[in-house]
């Protein structure tokens, strides 16, 4: 089987997937019959890049002026770019998911597989999605978009059948943790917020990750996809770290029982209750952990307990998650 692929962002993840594509290429051919060239880039910065007989992939890593640009829109851009299969991971929008939904919806209507890394799309319109995609015979898919390296939506697709969600707690932001961490061993906020930067975790303006939005538009996908509901981000219980005191930290930690901002879905019979939370870890909790670290447990009808650990998560492991979805998409 041969695709062409067209690609939305060249930032660190399709960057980086690029380069499993590049290194992988004789076991996709041998083990899976998958052929592919990269026929379509877009970019703020480099604009619609198309070539239906391929566009110079080293050119492209290395940062090399490409000559096939064109102009137009991406109706244009994807059927200069002859693509099967489109990768996007344009930048989160956590309140609407545009432009990414209007990205996606296109290309599956241009015939298009999708796999994205983009929250935005799975929290705002994931059925609409999903349904377009069965219609027309394709694929969307989007593990990426959730807890990079760690197969939460697959696992349940694909290996969890007549398993029902009872409650889910998750660790699913990783700047939170090294703040509070970092806090815990006598530093100020905002020193924890200058440390998680220099690892490179948390952006400029930290405000998305701190105050919550960031682990509640990851619940509100997972909650939408696996639980089949609707739930709007804006509406869900939210907290921030900002609301703890230095003092109130530093003690949970010397108590052996340390603060963390928790994802949290509980189903009830009146419904969902879902957010973000403080919560203080015991020492048996599924959910104790240093570092980076982030994880995911379920509780289950058929499992009382199943947890999924990710460690130092990053570009290349969320790169990962697209290229497994790649590889499924065409399996099946």
């Amino acid at each position: 089987m041969f695709f062409n692929l067209a690609l939305i962002g060249f930032g660190n993840v399709n960057r980086a997937l690029v380069g499993f594509l590049e290194s992988k290429k004789t076991e996709l051919e041998q083990k899976y019959n998958l052929e592919y060239r990269v026929t379509g880039v877009m970019t703020r910065r480099l604009g619609w890049l198309a070539d239906a007989n391929g566009l110079d992939t080293n050119a492209l890593l290395e940062g090399k002026p490409i000559s096939s640009s064109i102009s137009g829109d991406l109706q244009s851009w994807l059927e200069a770019s002859e693509a099967n299969v489109l990768f996007e991971a344009s930048s989160l929008e956590p309140f609407t998911g545009q432009p990414a939904i209007d990205y996606i919806r296109t290309a599956l209507e241009s015939g298009c597989h999708v796999v994205s890394a983009n929250k935005g799309p799975v929290v705002h319109a994931a059925k609409e999605l999903h349904n377009l995609a069965q219609a027309r015979g394709l694929k969307f898919r989007h593990e990426a978009s959730f807890m990079g390296g760690s197969p939460i939506y697959s696992l349940f697709r694909e290996t969890l059948p007549a398993a029902s969600i009872r409650r889910f707690r998750g660790l699913l932001n990783s700047t939170t943790s090294t703040v509070l961490q970092t806090i815990e061993a006598g530093s100020s906020f905002e020193e924890g917020i200058k440390r998680a930067q220099e690892v490179g975790i948390a952006e400029t303006d930290p405000s998305f990750d701190v105050d919550g939005w960031d682990s509640a538009v990851k619940v509100c996908g997972l909650a939408n996809v696996l639980l089949g509901t609707q739930l709007d981000v804006t509406k869900l219980e939210r907290v921030s770290i900002r609301d703890l005191e230095v003092t109130e930290i530093q003690e949970a930690a010397r108590a052996g029982t340390p603060i963390r901002q928790v994802a949290f879905i509980d189903v009830l019979e009146t419904g969902l209750r879902a957010g973000v939370r403080h919560e203080k870890i015991g020492f048996n909790d599924p959910l104790r952990a240093t570092g980076t670290t982030n994880i995911s447990h379920f509780e289950l009808d058929v499992l009382p307990g199943l947890t999924i650990t990710t460690h130092n998560a990053g570009a290349k492991e969320t790169a990962y998650d697209m290229l497994a979805d790649f590889i499924n998409i065409c399996k099946f």
